[in-house]
């Protein structure tokens, strides 16, 4: 057997031997209309190894059995089918393994563990005949972590960086006859340090595979930038395969339009340089040209123009043998007064930052989910993408480009373990150059690319500033991004000194900063760079508060300009229980040990790519078209575009006066020629003054759809809307005093008050309403009740893990909030003139220290129709700490299913997160507000409701509550605060067949504190004083 170099993947050194260098992702072509086709697959010299391959995973890289796979004669027909792409712990071998900063083993790097699971994977293969005597390149897109390739027995090459290409020249091992392909990938390496990066830890060969064939003499790689006035700079690399170089080889280049109509300026030929010679003028067989293109259509995320480059290589003879293609834009990207400016204009970046991640498949991401992801961005408003924290997959770029999408692409550097280590110690910086070089070379054609980034949390020292060099040099016409320049020794607010490590970034990139630091920076740097947050608004669970003050900021500001939400997607992986129940997996689910729990369910859309509820929030305030009132008694309203590129001829837009039940007025807006940036005045000159029914508020609703289909949506999708609160309104009715007298039956422990058509039974011990009935149907099972508890969120502490003192979780366990006690009780039921019943109860609740008592003080005005008046006073003892939220909970018959509200809606809202969800009239059922967050928490809000009505269907009883002094926020649920706290997976929920109502003053806000800052100060619950009441009317549907 062939001897090889072993122990490569703990030697940070060597990150690959044999490897192909770097370049774009480019396919051989024998004609020119196949190169512009693009499509390798319809190239007679492109054979894809997708499929079915033998696979074997043993317990370290020495393993007998991975030293003798490599002969051809082995037997490998016992082993088992795995499929290439895909990670081999996502196909019933070995485990997933999430953590966020810890390294999953002890040892210090860049030593691993003996016990290294290794893959190894057989494929047999047979070129085609036309192949024979010509040169053959494999192709591996991605493989975690490090890997051997061998073919027929023979050594062929050895590279690590999981997230970046490797290629290897197989010529002078073929065999006519077939080939016998062995592949040897090592779990753990000395990269794994260098890929520490809050995702699951996956192994095997996740991206495509392929086979090219060229001739000896090829292209070697091809490097295109233009800009928006139309200067096409050139550099097309030919390889002699380490032969003697020829005179009279050539390059040929053609440009085409997206009508695949070819652009004059862009027809060039010229002659390779042969790197013959020494000293100066030895560039490699390199070409430099520079072109002019006239009137370009320029690139944005607005107007995605792309434009095809043909690169041909001709040879002495005059024979074109060989066409490659790439699409490549012309924009100018630069800084200037605190600006990111995009062909001049300074473009606020509505940014996400993406993992590569599936439910069932891991790391290897479907185009067509990729395509799902791109549509769902468009869709609400994204326009911006941070590739976290490594390259994304190659044809996730070609989405970008052909959609809009501003791209930042990150090294696949980070060693969150050891931060501020592994970035000073030279023994690392080849593997630092190593794959920033990778990602450059491999994306350098893609307009979508705006900025490279350093990689992440890795602290900053010399080897980042060695790769930004390298970069600044390769590619001038981009920024660098590196967030680490803020925090080169330890996380956390260091301060944002002007001009700190300019060297290595453009962008001043803080993480999760709060929003007066943002106000101060503005206010008070001399920094000529913008600050756009890598990261902010951590979307863990029900989250993404604040982010209507974030947006206020970033849009009003000097020198703001955007930022990254952490992030796109819910990294839970499927999984199916005892009981053949689905659920989300995360952290520790596998037996991988240490592990960050469910740190990896952070997303905007769930795993299954279904939006959170909080995407509606980001889409609403980042949306393209602003209106403003600017009188409400002569409607006129100014409709603002805040495109930079393009005007809103692309948009229908529509105007509807609406009391939320019903409509009054409608008409149709004039979007013609509004300019980028432009305003128009839009006035209703014929307003009808409505003639309301009692309680009835009127409202104006914009609605800006799109006029025809997109490519990332259908017509009539809404782009934009706006709610506008117009002056007309009526008091809510208040009929006159209902006739007849209550009976009041008083005993112990229970009293009864009864009426004509209901029975109210109180319970004096607990001092509380025990049950009501509406025409022989039981409605209230028990309650109102004080209520201070929520299933708590994510950002509220963190349930499964240890340490949450210091959060609200870890205060308000620590103050008993989940198990008040009722410790004293008064209660005083009488009949009054006119017929009513007055109940007034004093209910004295403690946590853990009865010295800081709750005093819940309610009442109950019973009339004689059933309708009932309950006025709440509930005061706080100033030593607890702010509450999760403070209302009351009742639980109701299961029949009451039906749920109809007006306030906001139609999805979950929070006094934090409100802007994305209008006001109306929404209806549902019970079970329809469940939100399925991977994480079981609080969900189900609505705010500023006016009145919350459930009933049992057509004809059958139903009950009405309705906000008196103030706007309430209510939700319905079969799930109780403890059921959501206790349960730490969505198939540990059994939905209880009663209905529990929640009526509140307020629940505190989200905010973003599970990684960043809490809600805002305005937005929380401190101890105090809260009044709030509302009217219970029993009713019968219709």
């Amino acid at each position: 057997m062939q001897k090889y170099p072993d122990n490569l993947w703990t030697t940070p050194e060597i990150c690959s031997l044999n490897r192909i260098p770097a370049r774009a992702t480019l396919h051989p072509y024998p004609t020119q209309q196949l190169a512009l086709n693009r499509s390798p697959k319809e190239s007679p010299w492109y054979i894809s190894l997708d499929g079915d391959w033998k696979f074997q995973l043993v317990d370290n890289p020495c393993h007998k059995t991975a030293e003798d796979f490599i002969s051809p004669k082995f037997d490998v027909s016992g082993w088992e089918d795995i499929y290439v792409p895909g990670n081999w712990t996502t196909q019933r071998f070995d485990k997933p393994w999430y953590t966020n900063v810890l390294m999953p083993f002890d040892n210090y790097p860049p030593n691993v563990p003996e016990d290294n699971p290794t893959g190894l994977y057989r494929l047999d293969f047979k070129l085609p005949k036309d192949w024979r005597g010509r040169r053959v390149v494999i192709h591996f897109g991605g493989v975690e972590s490090a890997f051997y390739v061998f073919l027929n027995g023979h050594f062929v090459g050895f590279a690590k960086d999981s997230r970046t290409p490797s290629e290897f020249d197989l010529t002078p091992y073929l065999q006519a006859a077939g080939n016998t392909l062995a592949v040897k990938v090592i779990r753990w390496s000395d990269g794994s340090f260098l890929e520490d990066q809050d995702h699951w830890w996956m192994a095997g060969i996740h991206r495509e595979v392929y086979l090219t064939s060229t001739e000896d003499v090829h292209i070697a790689d091809v490097f295109a930038h233009g800009t928006q006035e139309g200067d096409l700079t050139l550099e097309l690399n030919a390889s002699f395969n380490g032969k003697q170089p020829q005179p009279n080889w050539a390059f040929v280049t053609k440009l085409f339009d997206q009508n695949q109509e070819e652009i004059e300026e862009g027809a060039s030929e010229t002659q390779i340089p042969p790197s013959l010679g020494a000293g100066a003028g030895n560039r490699g067989n390199r070409c430099e040209l520079k072109l002019k293109i006239q009137n370009p259509k320029p690139w944005s995320d607005e107007t995605p123009n792309l434009y095809t480059l043909l690169v041909g290589l001709k040879n002495p003879e005059g024979n074109i043998v060989e066409w490659t293609s790439t699409r490549i834009g012309f924009r100018t990207i630069a800084i200037k007064d605190r600006q990111l400016l995009i062909n001049g204009k300074p473009v606020l970046f509505k940014g996400v930052n993406r993992h590569d991640f599936h439910e069932r498949f891991g790391k290897t991401v479907p185009r067509e989910t990729m395509l799902q992801d791109i549509h769902l961005l468009k869709q609400f408003n994204f326009n911006a993408v941070r590739t976290a924290h490594y390259p994304n997959d190659p044809y996730w770029y070609d989405l970008c480009d052909e959609f809009g999408i501003l791209l930042i692409d990150e090294a696949n550097i980070e060693a969150h373990h050891y931060y501020g280590n592994l970035c000073d110690d030279p023994r690392w910086t080849n593997a630092f150059l190593y794959r920033g070089i990778n990602m450059v070379q491999r994306d350098k054609n893609h307009p979508s690319v705006i900025q490279w980034s350093l990689g992440n949390e890795t602290g900053f020292g010399t080897n980042h500033t060695a790769l930004a060099g390298w970069i600044r040099k390769k590619d001038p016409s981009r920024l660098i991004h590196f967030e680490g320049v803020l925090t080169p020794f330890r996380q956390g607010f260091c301060g944002w000194p002007d001009n700190v490590g300019i060297d290595a970034t453009d962008i001043i990139a803080p993480m999760y900063p709060d929003i007066k630091n943002l106000e101060d920076w503005s206010k008070n740097s001399k920094d000529h760079r913008p600050l756009i947050p890598c990261e902010y608004s951590h979307a863990m669970g029900n989250s993404n508060g604040n982010l209507k003050e974030y947006w206020d900021a970033f849009e009003n500001l000097p020198g703001l300009q955007g930022g990254y939400i952490w992030d796109w997607v819910d990294q839970g992986l499927l999984n199916l229980d005892d009981q053949n129940r689905e659920y989300w997996s995360y952290g520790g689910d596998y037996g991988d040990t240490p592990n960050d729990k469910n740190f990896c369910i952070n997303g905007m859309i769930w795993p299954d790519r279904t939006p959170h509820p909080s995407m509606y929030e980001f889409k609403k305030l980042v949306q393209p078209v602003k209106v403003t009132p600017i009188s409400l008694n002569q409607p006129a309203f100014a409709i603002k575009n805040k495109r930079w590129f393009t005007t809103l001829d692309d948009l229908d837009a529509s105007w509807t006066l609406s009391t939320g039940q019903r409509t009054i007025q409608e008409g149709a807006i004039n979007l013609d020629n509004v300019q980028p940036q432009g305003e128009i005045t839009f006035t209703i000159d014929d307003l009808q003054m409505p003639e309301l029914l009692p309680g009835e508020e009127t409202f104006i609703t914009f609605s800006f759809k799109l006029k025809h289909d997109a490519d990332w949506a259908k017509e009539g999708h809404e782009v934009a809307w706006e709610q506008v609160m117009m002056p007309f309104s009526a008091p809510p009715d208040r009929p006159a005093s209902p006739e007849g007298r209550l009976q009041l039956k008083k005993s112990t422990p229970t009293m009864e008050v009864v009426g004509r058509h209901f029975k109210l039974q109180i319970d004096r011990t607990l001092g509380r309403i025990k049950s009501f009935s509406w025409r022989d149907k039981a409605l209230i099972l028990d309650g109102p009740k004080l209520n201070l508890w929520r299933g708590v969120t994510d950002n509220d502490g963190v349930k499964a893990w240890s340490g949450q003192h210091w959060k609200p979780l870890g205060k308000w366990l620590k103050a008993g909030i989940d198990q008040l006690q009722l410790k004293t009780v008064t209660c005083d039921v009488e009949t009054i003139d006119g017929g009513a019943v007055v109940a007034d109860f004093c209910n004295i609740w403690t946590g853990t220290d009865e010295d800081a008592p709750i005093c819940h003080q309610h009442r109950y005005l019973i009339l004689p129709d059933g309708e009932i008046l309950v006025e709440n006073l509930v005061t706080i003892d100033g030593k607890l700490p702010d509450l999760p939220r403070v209302g009351v909970t009742m639980t109701l018959a299961p029949a009451l299913e039906n749920l109809t509200w007006f306030g906001r809606g139609p999805h979950e809202s929070y006094i934090d997160r409100k802007a994305g969800a209008r006001l109306g009239v929404f209806q549902g059922t019970v079970s329809e507000q469940y939100v399925p967050y991977v994480m079981p928490q609080e969900h189900g809000n609505k705010t500023d409701v006016r009145w919350m009505a459930l009933e049992a269907g057509p004809d059958d009883a139903g009950l009405l509550f309705q906000a008196e002094n103030r706007l309430l926020e209510c939700s319905a649920s079969h799930f109780t605060p403890d059921d959501l706290f206790k349960a730490m997976h969505i198939n540990e929920l059994d939905p209880r067949s009663e209905v529990f109502v929640y009526l509140d003053y307020a629940q505190r806000g989200l905010g973003g504190a599970s990684c960043g800052p809490d809600t805002l100060p305005k937005y929380r619950l401190q101890p105090g004083l809260y009044s709030f009441s509302y009217r219970i009317r029993p009713y019968t549907a219709n």
